[in-house]
């Protein structure tokens, strides 16, 4: 332990929500260290960052995500007994299943689904005075998540799910009323989904097999029994919840077409290529969720320290993303870079890394790069659009971050077409 620096503080908490989500970082920085102990919330803590950190993270075995976050956090993002709890054997079964509906078919329905609502929404955008594109996007991506797992909402309830699922990933950062009216509405959502269960199971015979809801309803767990309702509900809020949380991402996206115009431009001329090099730079530059926890389960060394069964352990995803080691200029935005990137599974953990069956990595990551594409593509090609004269920067205390103010659009049209040569 003394050869790692230590936080001269009784807790940690504090700096955290001083800090948000450059905790880790500027602490890293400061003591020009990839290690440094702490408290947090009264818990032997070690913060770690870089490519080296996310390898020792996410060796196989090493660390549990169970105990890794508070309950407070834990029942908004993931909950008890989901695939992120789970280790070994019980891990990975359960994986296989959610990793068998990110099929290339099942990912071009749902982008297929976000396109269609997309162009009817065009319309209402059109003869709209202001669009808050945050809300309208979310929106979007929850009628067609919940029409792809087979749970589809009208017209009527849509706004009441959007505020619902919404409401859980924007109180997992938080302490006091954000948390609090997350978890509240979060409890509307699995009583609303395991009726959705229980009504998949007394039917002998589905439309779409494929459905996640089907699918996650009639799963058996290793040891031959069904997950049950409650469990099966959280898994399929687990399918909802990080599709809609996949708007921060595409309202990012805008905010980098708005700032650096000369993006809009490529990707308005460009083929898939710079498409797929400007969807990993948003991803890479802006914030998401800042940290992963695990808890330590087979103890180790690491930078000649111990850590200990039992100790907590915070992987710093922005950090890692930002780590000038590892990208050149990262506080730039520079879509080009991933040309040469050799998709390294450990420098660039924006939803995790390691590998998806054997690791805690997000089963959705292909999902969120897809619908991400599709979303560009359509902010793009299919309108143009006046951005209201406002401070796009990030509140980075924020967890997860957003805009300090709402990004709002004006004068909605369908595109001029193009002169004829």
């Amino acid at each position: 332990m003394s050869a790692i620096p230590r936080e001269k503080t009784m807790d940690g908490a504090l700096g955290l929500l001083r800090d948000g989500n450059l905790y880790i970082t500027r602490r890293c920085e400061h003591y020009q260290t990839d290690i440094f102990a702490t408290r947090l919330l009264f818990k032997k803590t070690f913060c770690i960052m870089g490519e080296e950190a996310a390898w020792v993270f996410y060796c196989k075995g090493r660390l549990t995500r169970r105990g890794a976050m508070p309950p407070t956090v834990l029942h908004l993002l993931q909950d008890e007994g989901s695939v992120a709890t789970l280790d070994d054997k019980a891990h990975h079964w359960r994986k296989r299943m959610m990793m068998s509906l990110m099929t290339p078919e099942n990912i071009q329905r749902l982008v297929d689904l976000v396109e269609e609502r997309w162009r009817r929404t065009l319309y209402v955008w059109q003869a709209m005075g202001e669009v808050d594109l945050f809300d309208e996007i979310q929106r979007i991506l929850c009628w067609a998540v919940c029409e792809w797992c087979g749970v589809g909402v009208t017209d009527g309830e849509l706004n009441a799910r959007t505020r619902e699922i919404s409401a859980m990933i924007d109180g997992a950062g938080a302490i006091g009323p954000r948390q609090w009216r997350g978890a509240l509405l979060r409890r509307r959502s699995e009583k609303w989904i395991a009726q959705k269960i229980q009504e998949a199971r007394k039917k002998k015979a589905t439309s779409n097999r494929a459905d996640p809801l089907h699918v996650i309803a009639t799963h058996r767990d290793a040891k031959g029994m069904l997950l049950t309702p409650e469990v099966a509900a959280v898994e399929v809020l687990n399918m909802l919840r990080p599709t809609v949380a996949v708007g921060r991402f595409v309202l990012f996206a805008a905010i980098a077409m708005h700032q650096y115009p000369e993006c809009r431009q490529k990707l308005a001329s460009g083929g898939d290529e710079y498409l797929e090099y400007f969807v990993q730079e948003v991803r890479r530059f802006y914030p998401f969720f800042p940290f992963i926890g695990g808890v330590v389960r087979e103890a180790f060394y690491w930078r000649n320290c111990r850590f200990p069964v039992g100790t907590r352990v915070m992987l710093d995803v922005y950090g890692t993303n930002h780590d000038s080691r590892i990208w050149q200029a990262p506080y730039q935005f520079l879509p080009e870079r991933f040309r040469d990137w050799q998709d390294n599974a450990f420098s660039f953990i924006p939803q995790g890394g390691g590998g998806y069956y054997v690791n805690h990595r997000c089963a959705g990551e292909q999902l969120t790069i897809a619908l991400m594409k599709r979303c560009v593509q359509l902010l793009t090609n299919t309108m143009d659009y006046d951005v209201i004269a406002q401070d796009t920067d990030i509140d980075m205390r924020r967890m997860p971050a957003l805009p300090k103010k709402p990004f709002l659009l004006r004068n909605v049209r369908l595109p001029l077409p193009l002169p004829a040569t």
